[in-house]
Order: C-alpha cells, then structure tokens, then sequence
C-alpha cells in the first residue's frame, strides 16, 4: 500500500490507493485474536469418545459401513441382531474366535476363526491336492475360486485353483505359474492336466456344494477346460437378492461389511502402471496368501448370507429365479455373437464422413471454428458469442453443455443445438461401437463374447459389459446399422424374440386395469386404445401422445418432465395427468400404495418376490427423495420384468433339447429381447417353443391376468430379424 503511488498507472494502482482503508481492514478480519478469554481452558480441549448418536444413524442411513465399525456399531435392518440356533458343522470355531456383523442379518452364523493369510497352504504335489480333495468330501461345501491371466472369460487361461473346506482352512493350488519365455525359471508344481484330472470329478460332484464369488466367470473359464461346476453357490448373487439396493456386492466390500475384513489387493501382488506382472509371474507365497484368502472369504460370506435367505424371504427368487441363470449366462458368453468387421468399418468411415459435413456446417452458425467436443469452447460459443438464454455456470465456472440444455435449445429451434446432439449421437456410436467392437472380436472364434450382471442393475434387469450391447439405439436408423453388422454363420439366421410392452402389461395386471387389461386380452393397439380413452380420436398426434403418457406415468413423471416431453405447458400436462388418472384409477391407486408400501417399510416387492431397498426413499434432501419415489414406482413392474425374462432364459434350454432343438443357441439378452442362431431349417419349430417358454416363463410361481405378448423376426443379421 506504501509503494502504490510509485507503481506504473493502472486499475490495481488505482484501486491500491482509493481502497487502501478497506485493504487494512480486510487485513484485521483475517488476523486471528490471541487475546480473548476462552470459555474452557486449552489442556482441557481433548478429544473424547465420539458420541454413537446421532451419528450412527446418519452413517448408517447413507451406508457408510466401514465408519459404522469404527464406532463399533452394526447396520442393520429393523430384522437384525434375531440369531437362530443352528448352524453347518463346519462353522464351529474354536479358542480366540470372533463373530462377524451381518448386515440385515435375521440369522447369525457361529463364530468363525479369524482370517489368517499365513495359515494357507501352497498344493505342489499330488498327494496334497488328493488330502484337500479328501476333505472337500468330508465337509459337504467347497469355496472355488480361479485364477487368470485376463479379465475375458472367453480367452482367460487359467493360472491357478484356490479351495477352500472351512473357514481358515483353505489352500492355493498353482498351475501355469512362470514367465512366458521358454528358458524361464517356473517354480514346482502340479501339471495342469494332472490336477484337472484329479479336480474335474470333485467339481461335479453332487454331494459337495461349490460356493463361487460371481461363479459365472470362473463356470467359463474352466469349462474351456473341459471342467462342470456342479451343484453350486453364489455369494454375488445371494447378496443381490438380499440387499438389492443397499450395498455393493462385489467381494471387497462384502468382507468389509460381513465379515470386517480387508481382502488383500489385487494391485498389491502385482504392482500397477509400467511395471505390474501378470499373476503368473506372481510369487507362489504371495499368489497363496491372495488367492486362498478369496477361497476362504467366499466360503465365510456363504455362511452369512445362505442363513438369511429364508427368514428375509429370498429364497425364492434366489433360487427360482437368478441362481439358476449363472450357467446360462456363462454358456450364451462363451458362445458370443459373429460380427461382420468389414460392416463395421464402413460404418466407421460413413459416421466420420457425416461428423465432418455435420462440423462444417455447426462452425458455420458458429461463425467460427472451435473445438465441438469441448464442453468449454461449445459453452462459450452457444451462450458467450452467440448469446442464447439459459445458460447456466457449474462450479467449474463453465457453461454446461448437457443434453438437457442442448435438448432445451434445440427445442427453441436453435439449428446449432440440434446439430450438436446429431454429431455427440454419431461420435459416440462410432466410438462405443463402430471403432471398438473391431477390436473387441476374437481373433479365435471372430466373435464378440460381452459379458453378462447378474447385479449391475438394482431392479435386477440384466447389464452387459465389454461390450455394452445394451445401449445400441432401438428406434434410430443409425442403431439398425449397427445390429446389421451381428449375422448368424454360413447357414444359419438369426432369431429375435421380444416381449411386446410388457411393463405395460405388467402394469395392467399390477392396478387391475380393466380397459387396458380387456385391450390386452383383445390384442389392440394399447397406445391407441389410450389415445381413444384419453382423446377420443386416434391419429398419429394423439397415439404418439398417448405412448409417451403411458411409459412416463410408469415412471412417476412429473408434470415438468412431460410437459417437456410433450412439448407443452406444465399446466397442460399436468390436465392430461389428472385425465389419466381418472380414466385409469387403478393406476393413480397402484402408484400412492407402492409408494406408502415403500416408505413404510423401506423396500419394493416384485411378484416373485425380489425386494429392492431405496434407503433415501424419507430423505430430507428433496431431490434423493424424489428420484428414490421415481424409482420406487417403477421396480416392481421393471423388476418383475426382469424376472419373467430371466425365468424364460432359464427354461429355454431344456425345452428346446425336449424337442430335439438343443444346437439352437440363445446368444444374447438385450432389455425384453431374446436373441438366438439356429438353422434356416429350424425356424418354424423352434419359433414355437420359444414362443410358449417366453408366455408362461411367470407360471407356476404367478399367474398373470394378462397375455404376454410375443413377437419374433428372423434374419441374416440382427437388424434383420429386429
């Protein structure tokens, strides 16, 4: 402040000097007071235990589990801490055992040994493979896990077994272990042959129960191997019937929350970046001490979790339901899909072609060119150069450029906006699917083998990965392409068997709509049939409104949300709302008991019983509170969807193989979709039976008041038969 008037002129000159009172004062609010009395002494100022509550209940209510235990506090559901008396003879522990917290638990297993790494044994002969092999059978259950050189089930080679016959008792057995080169060192162990022959009766072996974490991927693996993996367990899975909604279910966390364990890290036995190994190069003693623990933490939340199927009322879904989807999901993997990869490259060029034409012409509204997948430079030109309104500023300070907003412009008419959207749709299929799905075919088999979720989505809907099939565009001509380039081999089509509206039927039989339900039963037009109810014309203005009424509804809409759908006012869409409502009451009854249901008692049922928790369901916070109420409409009919589909899969095998059908291969489950490849020749006969396993895949366990729909098509390539 003293050199002001010696700085070059300039503002910060000027201000320095007209401001100067308002620096120093600036200067005594930020220096902090040494001389005031304080209220308690500063020796006294230690900090004590932290108080349980309020803030168990905080924890527990946004499920931060790992801080719960810190406080020595268990999540729970309003069930918990109701132990039974019983257990496997397996579990009986003995000096120094502790029992584990068991979250949502209404059963609790007996205290098991403590998880010591250093206990586990390395099998490197025969004869010690056939002592584990010995137990496996005394116990009755077996913990089985793999290890692999990949993440890709259908190319993983196997490195290495772990097994586990008890809590702490479990081994790792090492089979491919040592560098690639041919002069490299490999350590002493069992011939990979040797020991498959010898574990290959264990792991089909009726009278011992193999328990898997995500077992999928490991039934494919080994069954490269030419290795069956039955009877079986899955930890993943029981979790998902379980606590759907609540937790995350992959093995790291369940440890933490069953068990209160720490697994050891993947990362930490082979490194990470430049210089990570692969887990064959993996010493065998840190190999063991890795691959055991997983054997062994497996078996322990096997423990936990098969105790709470029943009192929690999972049992049936469980084991009706998604249990026995793991070996097919693991077959129609290992069967993947043919991809023409000629089809897909020009796909590629003619997508880059029309993202240019499209780049030429947004940098002409531009008046400038810039940077289009730049969410910074785009902002600046649509709401800096350009000036349009409703331009809104994150944290970040720059401009969002969402496809809500852009959505937003280009319903104003704003050409620039609406050819964004087109080059963001078309970059993204180029990249997503046109360019990687080249990468991503076999070599091998020249096909694409995605793999399957049993838990990716909470309503227990099916998610695929690597690729993601499921988010190819349905209704676009550009998504068309793309399914064209999946073909059937030399002499054979490709069958598509779709559920024909069936949240919509679900949502019939669920609020006992008689109109919809009667429109159903008649095979009409449900759309137009809404379109008459709700209208009283049917035209494509009126019936494509009314199919947008009807899916939104479903899905808890708010008069906000379909007034943008519908590109009208919210007073107007909230008139069709109330019209809705009462030309369909049972649908308003359905949507304020679900939601009472729910909040009461935290959690929605689907019909076959698969429970999907929404813990933010009374949240103060009002957009948690209205996405969960969204949500929680929507899961009993999605969910129940779901299971129907997963039911049908289930069933298709064994009914195809009856009818002498059985080289028809389900490939692929995309959403309500069923794909398969068979011959020309067997399209009649297996149309039929398809058709019947997919209408009454509910039956015995519900009986609907409504027709499933279904309808197929067949062709040479997906896009085909789509």
């Amino acid at each position: 402040l003293a050199a002001a008037p010696d700085m070059k002129p300039s503002k910060m000159r000027d201000n320095l000097i007209e401001h100067a009172d308002k620096a120093r004062l600036s200067k005594v609010l930020v220096t902090l007071k040494e001389d005031c009395p304080l209220p308690i002494a500063i020796e006294d100022m230690v900090l004590g235990t932290i108080p349980e509550e309020p803030l168990a209940e905080f924890l527990q209510h946004h499920g931060f589990n790992s801080l719960l235990k810190r406080i020595g506090h268990v999540a729970n559901t309003a069930a918990a801490n109701k132990a039974i008396a019983g257990s496997p003879k397996a579990m009986n522990a003995g000096d120094g055992a502790e029992r584990a917290p068991v979250m949502g638990a209404s059963a609790a297993p007996a205290p098991m040994p403590k998880i010591d790494v250093s206990a586990y044994e390395c099998v490197t002969d025969i004869s010690r493979l056939d002592h584990w092999i010995t137990r496996a059978r005394e116990t009755g259950t077996l913990g089985f896990d793999t290890e692999t050189d990949s993440l890709q089930a259908a190319s993983a080679n196997l490195v290495g077994l772990s097994l586990a016959v008890a809590p702490g008792e479990a081994c790792y057995v090492p089979l491919a272990h040592g560098g690639t080169d041919m002069f490299a060192e490999k350590p002493v162990q069992i011939p990979m042959e040797a020991a498959l022959a010898k574990l290959r009766p264990l792991l089909s072996d009726p009278s011992v129960l193999k328990i898997g974490q995500n077992l999928k991927y490991d039934m494919s693996v080994v069954a490269r191997y030419d290795v069956q993996i039955t009877p079986y367990d899955d930890t993943m899975v029981m979790s998902f019937a379980l606590d759907a909604g609540r937790q995350a279910h992959g093995m790291d966390e369940l440890s933490k929350t069953h068990l209160g364990h720490e697994c050891i890290s993947y990362k930490s036995v082979t490194g990470t970046g430049k210089s990570q190994i692969g887990f064959a190069a993996v010493p065998l003693s840190d190999a063991t001490r890795y691959a055991a623990e997983d054997a062994d933490v497996t078996l322990r939340l096997w423990y936990h979790l098969k105790l709470r199927l029943s009192p929690e009322k999972a049992t049936s879904v469980y084991e009706l339901v998604d249990r026995p989807l793991v070996p097919v999901l693991s077959q129609m993997e290992c069967a993947g899909i043919k991809v023409d990869r000629a089809a897909l490259a020009r796909l590629s060029s003619e997508f880059a072609t029309q993202m240019e034409i499209l780049e030429k012409e947004i940098h002409g509204l531009a008046g400038q060119p810039f940077t289009i997948g730049s969410p910074q430079q785009l902002g600046d030109i649509l709401f800096g150069k350009m000036g349009y309104k409703g331009g809104k500023k994150g944290k970040s300070g720059q401009y969002s450029t969402d496809v809500t907003v852009l959505e937003d412009l280009a319903g104003q008419g704003i050409e620039i906006a609406r050819k964004v959207l087109d080059w963001r749709q078309l970059a993204k299929l180029k990249s997503t699917y046109t360019d990687s799905l080249q990468q991503q075919i076999d070599p091998k088999t020249g096909r694409v083998h995605t793999s399957y979720s049993l838990v990716g989505a909470q309503t227990g809907r099916l998610s695929s990965t690597d690729p993601n099939l499921q988010n190819i565009p349905i209704r676009t001509e550009t998504g068309r392409q793309i399914r064209d380039a999946f073909v059937a081999e030399p002499g054979n089509v490709i069958l598509s068997a779709d559920y024909s509206q069936i949240e919509l039927r679900l949502a019939a039989h669920f609020a006992d709509v008689a109109p919809l339900r009667d429109a159903f039963e008649k095979d009409e037009d449900i759309h137009a049939r809404t379109a008459l109810e709700l209208f009283g014309e049917v035209n494509r203005d009126t019936r494509g409104r009314a199919k947008t009424i009807n899916f939104s509804i479903l899905y808890g809409i708010s008069r906000w949300g379909l007034s943008k759908r519908l590109e009208s006012s919210a007073d107007e869409a909230q008139a069709l709302i109330d019209a809705y409502f009462k030309r369909f009451p049972g649908i308003s009854n359905y949507i304020q008991e679900t939601m009472a249901t729910v909040r009461e008692s935290g959690h929605s049922t689907t019909l076959f019983g698969r429970k999907t928790s929404f813990p933010r369901i009374t949240s103060p916070n009002q957009a948690e509170r209205q996405g969960s109420e969204r949500a929680a409409i929507n899961a009993p009919i999605q969910g129940t969807s779901a299971d129907i589909i997963k039911r049908a899969m289930v069933q298709m095998g064994p009914a195809l193989k009856a009818a002498g059908l059985g080289h028809v291969q389900m490939l692929l489950q995309v959403h309500d979709e069923l794909v398969f490849e068979l011959p020309q020749a067997d399209v009649a006969a297996a149309s039929e039976i398809i058709r019947n396993v997919m209408a009454n895949a509910a039956e015995p366990l519900v009986k609907l008041n409504v027709p499933l729909g279904i309808e197929i098509g067949t062709g040479a390539s997906w896009g085909a038969a789509h």
